[in-house]
């Protein structure tokens, strides 16, 4: 399914490539540099848990890629393809990302080393109690320290394990559910978490497609309406993504998972996908849609945006040439490989790179993260308090006027916020200031060929600047 476990790629030595390439267009000396380029620190451990009636030994990781603000941010994976490069990959990642949408975390990243499909429910909480306690003694895990969150192969029960453990270690500790995010809204998780990295997936390129001149380079009109959507994955973050461009008027024409992928120039409906793969097993023969005699064909279809949103490597020097999407985005972490990259610049696609384009998953983590460190739900304070400013106005405005609004208008035009709108509004407020931040160094910066250059650019500045600022070099 991934290419990054052949010799000759190393996701970590992409993300390399990609650092400096940018860092020649900053100001920082090469000392600062490397330093932003290091993995701090790389935990790898190997423990035993009784499963059935064997005792299995379980390789896993946790890297810290950055300490120049804590606590570290990063996702736990079940995988098996779980390797020390491509946690440290991922890790790194997850600074850049950070810098770049200004949630003020370090990079960090965690993967247990197992098919999580091969255990029960029981033996996942053992396994995932375990690494928490190891993460625990070799202080890897704290609200201040390092917050894992969900990732491939995991979700808001993980989570709750993880932050029962850590509660349980740390007894009394009144922040310990800050130690993780991701979390059931019970256990002090936040509204919007789940589809949070697909939403900033859609309000990312929306933002790209609202640009005039940038659309005419790729001989597209404005805005998602109507534009054709390819959508390779349909996990969390692919399914809410081809969920919100569909909601936002564009055409769904292609769609993968791993047993396949579907077709349809006129569209395909998400929801009658998802219910005919829930009662057949699969996507393939869908009514209405042709097979693709494999799900990487998907890649090559003919459409306005492509989103891979499965692994990594999955664009490659090989099928890039047959590429025809003009807009990519990139909602996996590391779905092209650098070779991918230089093609499909130089055919002019615009390439919306990872590191900005799903950090929506981490801004909403890091809303999360405040509200248990405030002990407060968002909205509790100022939702009645909108509501009753809005009655006053609308009373004003009709008791001025003389008309009647009718009772739909007025609880649309009443409704104070919920938590669920204010994280949404801080998520799209975050895609947006983000986007044009790094499309401003793209369009001013001399010799900048692509957005991910422009992004990473934007990262190292912040970064860089934040090591600066610490004076922790003698």
């Amino acid at each position: 399914m991934s290419a990054n476990h052949s010799n000759e790629y190393s996701f970590f030595q992409g993300v390399e490539r990609n650092f400096d390439k940018a860092s020649k267009f900053t100001r920082f000396e090469k000392g600062i540099l490397e330093q932003i380029k290091a993995c701090n620190s790389v935990l790898r451990m190997k423990f035993p848990v009784r499963i059935g009636d064997t005792i299995e030994v379980i390789e896993a990781y946790r890297v810290q890629h950055s300490h120049h603000k804590t606590p570290c941010k990063g996702g736990i994976r079940f995988s098996l393809d779980v390797n020390q490069d491509e946690v440290m990959a991922l890790a790194a990642l997850m600074t850049y990302k950070c810098a770049i949408v200004n949630v003020p975390f370090g990079g960090g990243k965690g993967g247990i080393k197992i098919d999580g499909k091969k255990y029960t429910p029981f033996e996942l909480e053992k396994i995932t109690r375990r690494y928490t306690s190891e993460l625990a003694k070799k202080n890897f895990i704290g609200p201040g320290i390092d917050v894992p969150a969900p990732d491939y192969g995991t979700g808001a029960r993980e989570m709750s394990w993880i932050a029962d453990t850590y509660a349980s270690l740390n007894p009394g500790e009144l922040n310990a559910l800050a130690c993780v995010t991701g979390k059931p809204v019970s256990q002090g998780g936040v509204r919007g978490r789940t589809e949070a990295t697909g939403l900033g997936v859609y309000y990312g390129i929306r933002e790209a497609c609202s640009f005039a001149e940038d659309m005419d380079k790729l001989g597209l009109s404005t805005g998602l309406k109507g534009k054709t959507v390819v959508v390779q994955g349909l996990g969390n973050v692919g399914y809410h993504a081809a969920k919100y461009f569909q909601g936002g008027g564009a055409v769904l024409v292609g769609l993968a998972e791993y047993e396949g992928a579907i077709y349809n120039p006129e569209g395909l409906d998400l929801e009658a996908v998802m219910a005919h793969r829930k009662a057949t097993g699969s996507i393939l023969n869908f009514p209405g849609a042709s097979n693709l005699e494999s799900a990487g064909k998907v890649l090559e279809l003919e459409c306005d945006i492509l989103i891979p949103a499965a692994l990594e490597a999955v664009i490659t020097g090989e099928n890039a040439p047959n590429v025809k999407a003009k807009i990519i985005g990139e909602a996996a972490n590391g779905p092209l490989t650098p070779e991918a990259d230089e093609i499909l610049n130089k055919k002019g696609v615009l390439v919306i790179p990872d590191i900005y384009l799903n950090a929506g998953g981490v801004t909403v983590s890091y809303f999360e993260w405040l509200k248990n460190l405030s002990h407060v739900r968002y909205g509790r304070l100022e939702k009645r308090f909108s509501e009753n400013t809005y009655a006053e106005i609308v009373n004003i405005i009709e008791s001025l006027t003389n008309k009647r609004i009718t009772e739909m208008e007025r609880n649309i035009m009443l409704k104070g916020p919920d938590e669920v709108d204010l994280i949404y509004s801080g998520l799209e407020d975050t895609m947006i200031g983000s986007y044009q931040e790094i499309r401003e160094i793209y369009k001013n910066t001399e010799g900048v060929e692509d957005m991910r250059t422009a992004a990473f650019i934007c990262a190292i500045n912040k970064v860089g600047v934040a090591y600066e600022e610490l004076g922790i070099f003698p």
